[in-house]
């Protein structure tokens, strides 16, 4: 049995695409990265927003023609494409075999073999799932830097967010299990561990008794010295004092706060379902700085929401100009009519949330570029994962996560993938650096 299995959309949705690959290497199967090889495709989709639904389709459509040229015998489709759109996905992708929504990951090993009994469509409640256990075989895409998911589901009701009905609500692993899991990481050779859930910061709160992340982070900080720790998809409802204190205080996690705020209008985020204020932000991100001098700030923000006035962009313009984030990254509002925020009224014509995207671009790219060129002259311990050319590598530093953020490249002889190296920095664009090894 050979499998391919293409990953779409987020590092969450990663985490499930290794643990799938666990299933089936453990029953047998081998991973092929070819899918003109493969006996099965699988592919693990996204539909979180519109472009996310059009890679999907555009991936699987893609891979269904291997059922006619190649040695695919059955194409499955796997999480939040087939958890939003339900059976009615049946009939308009009739090149797939079997649909698997987010809360049947566990039968994949079944949906390869065949042992589903004539289902084509497995969507049992998310609400209802159990996560992995720690030690559950993972297919890691990376040897050095993994994802490790704290928390699966999201009990929020952001207005433009369809995660809770994909997902269910927040359920957060014990923390013994998730140390346990770290535990195993390490010793495997991970450098890296990346904290994740939908509100990571929230972790803990659904269990009983809670269970706050600072905890949890202390925890795992203490099992080895020699690695990072980094924290993505923060909330600012659910960053607290001990949270920010322990990252102050533990040199092994990194000083990167990635905190999504989507606006920074109060009108929009009162429409967005974001309990906070654009004067809240501004004193969250005064206390982090204050607190962490050397914090890098990520933040994610939407334009073009239902009612955002040319007022209201110019206050979001204002607010990235004042708090001069390290990273930003922008999405257009993506309608659908099973948001709640559908029905608000006044939705902005696409060609000026588009015209709003790239004046925001603009001005990050501005604003990342005097940052990255403050780094020059300073020396930075960097985790080393790609040799690039003769004599040329490329890592991360503590303030540039994966995918996401740049890269720094190294000038350096015979470095091992893997390991820390320090580089004193000698040049900066709008998203890299670039030095040498010292």
């Amino acid at each position: 049995m050979k499998f391919y299995l293409a990953s779409l959309g987020c590092a969450k949705n990663l985490v499930d695409s290794e643990l799938m690959m666990g299933r089936l290497v453990k029953a047998g199967g081998f991973i092929t990265q070819n899918p003109e090889n493969a006996d099965t495709i699988i592919v693990n989709t996204c539909s979180f927003i519109e472009s996310a639904i059009d890679e999907s389709i555009d991936t699987i459509l893609d891979l269904a023609r291997y059922k006619l040229k190649g040695n695919c015998r059955r194409l499955i489709v796997t999480g939040c494409l087939p958890e939003r759109f339900r059976e009615a996905i049946v009939e308009s992708l009739p090149e797939v075999d079997i649909f698997l929504g987010t809360g049947a990951f566990d039968k994949i090993a079944l949906a390869v073999k065949g042992g589903l009994n004539g289902q084509h469509c497995l969507l049992p409640d998310p609400n209802e799932c159990v996560s992995p256990a720690h030690d559950s075989l993972r297919v890691r895409s990376s040897a050095y830097t993994a994802y490790l998911k704290i928390s699966e589901g999201c009990s929020r009701h952001c207005t433009y967010c369809i995660i809770p009905k994909l997902r269910g609500k927040q359920k957060s692993r014990r923390p013994n299990d998730i140390v346990d899991e770290a535990r195993d990481l390490i010793s495997s050779g991970v450098k890296e561990l990346i904290l994740i859930a939908q509100d990571t910061t929230h972790y803990g709160a659904d269990l009983d008794p809670p269970v706050p992340l600072y905890r949890l982070l202390e925890k795992i900080s203490k099992i080895s010295e020699d690695i990072r720790i980094r924290v993505l998809y923060g909330h600012a409802e659910s960053i607290d004092d001990s949270f920010i204190r322990t990252i102050a205080e533990h040199q092994n996690i990194c000083s990167y706060f990635d905190i999504p705020i989507q606006h920074a209008s109060n009108g929009i985020l009162k429409k967005m379902g974001r309990n906070y204020t654009s004067e809240d932000l501004y004193r969250l991100f005064d206390n982090l700085r204050s607190a962490v001098p050397n914090a890098a700030l990520r933040t994610a923000i939407i334009v073009g929401f239902p009612g955002e006035t040319d007022k209201d962009f110019e206050r979001l313009l204002t607010f990235v100009q004042d708090i001069r984030f390290d990273n930003l990254g922008v999405f257009i509002y993506s309608d659908a009519d099973d948001l709640s925020s559908h029905g608000l009224s006044d939705h902005v014509p696409k060609s000026v949330a588009t015209n709003r995207y790239d004046r925001l671009m603009s001005l990050q790219q501005n604003i990342s570029l005097i940052n990255n060129r403050r780094h020059i002259g300073n020396t930075y311990s960097v985790l080393v994962e790609e040799c690039i050319d003769s004599n040329l590598y490329s890592g991360r530093t503590f303030f540039q996560a994966p995918e996401v953020d740049g890269v720094t490249d190294i000038h350096s002889e015979n470095q091992s993938i893997g390991a820390f190296v320090h580089v004193r920095i000698k040049e900066a664009s709008e998203y890299d650096l670039m030095g040498n090894a010292v």
